[in-house]
């Protein structure tokens, strides 16, 4: 049976694997994104995550797409009971910002769309320093004492206000943070390991990392910038081929092959071996599915973690 592991000291228990949610609705369609999600629980994950704001972006898009999508096939599947699922405030236009009324508004807005009654994580998708701290955690804490919300977490925060807020909750008794979503991979590792993740070590924070495999560049698909040429995706990855990036690919390979596994797979089991990191990641077919849920089953040797730790470590 696989093992799940908690988020945060009063957090919910998850596999090791999250299934990132921006893309139903958007490059999955209804059907093909109940379909994954169907494989997903099948195999034994339950953590779905969302945002109110997914995906706004997409042509034709205004937002809320993901979350209804998740809902129908809740609704369709009766499987409320069996998955962990996460979603977020303040990023979308229409609910932008931490306020206390903003927060009770979007609340209500995205259980409607998930069709559900209650959010086992919520999260603040970006830190907003226009509203006090207080009022913010004061109005997650409202929500979780009327039992809509389980677990509230912080996206995009940085170590000193992820700090002041776990303060502020203890100073009022505000239900806090236990979950922390920053974006973490073997390539972008700086920005979480060089403060925030002594933050977590310390308050017993539930991990889970988006851009996971940073946006595909870890997946080995791509060998070179070259490859971007007509890419939709060369504006996020084109920085990622620097000498320091090619000489990652080149050690993801060496221990893919080693390991008898796929670069995906190898980069999403390093994250799983990190303290209190579970990694978020999406896909959009059933066979880059099975590739991701892969990693849940692979164990990296100690050879090749020092050779990923080597070739990935950040400039000092």
């Amino acid at each position: 049976m696989m093992q799940k592991r908690k988020l945060g000291r009063s957090g919910p228990e998850v596999a090791p694997l999250v299934f990132g949610g921006n893309v139903f609705g958007w490059t999955a369609d209804e059907a093909t994104s109940f379909k994954l999600l169907d494989r997903f629980v099948e195999r034994g994950f339950n953590a779905i995550d969302t945002a109110d704001v997914y995906s706004a972006w997409g042509p034709g898009l205004s937002g809320g797409e993901s979350e209804t999508v998740i809902g129908n096939w809740l609704a369709k599947r009766g499987r409320r009971d069996d998955v962990v699922l996460m979603t977020k405030v303040a990023k979308w236009a229409p609910r932008k910002g931490l306020s206390a009324a903003n927060i009770e508004a979007a609340v209500e807005d995205s259980l409607r769309r998930l069709r559900t009654d209650h959010l086992d994580v919520y999260f603040a998708h970006e830190d907003d320093a226009a509203v006090p701290l207080e009022e913010t955690l004061g109005a997650f804490s409202k929500l979780v004492d009327a039992g809509k919300v389980r677990t509230v977490g912080a996206s995009n925060y940085d170590a000193a206000r992820l700090r002041e807020a776990l303060a502020v909750s203890a100073d009022h008794g505000f239900a806090r943070y236990e979950v922390l979503q920053p974006g973490y991979n073997l390539y972008d590792r700086a920005g979480y390991e060089s403060e925030l993740a002594a933050v977590t070590a310390e308050h017993g924070l539930g991990v889970v990392s988006y851009f996971s495999l940073a946006s595909g560049f870890l997946t080995g698909k791509y060998r070179s910038a070259d490859d971007l040429e007509g890419s939709a995706r060369a504006g996020f990855l084109g920085g990622y081929f620097d000498a320091r990036g090619l000489a990652l690919l080149d050690a993801l390979r060496k221990v893919a092959d080693d390991v008898s596994a796929t670069p995906a797979q190898v980069a999403l089991a390093w994250l799983m071996t990190r303290p209190q990191v579970t990694p978020i990641a999406s896909a959009t077919s059933l066979a880059q599915l099975e590739d991701i849920m892969g990693a849940a089953d692979l164990v990296l040797p100690a050879s090749a973690l020092q050779v990923l730790d080597a070739a990935s470590r950040p400039a000092a």
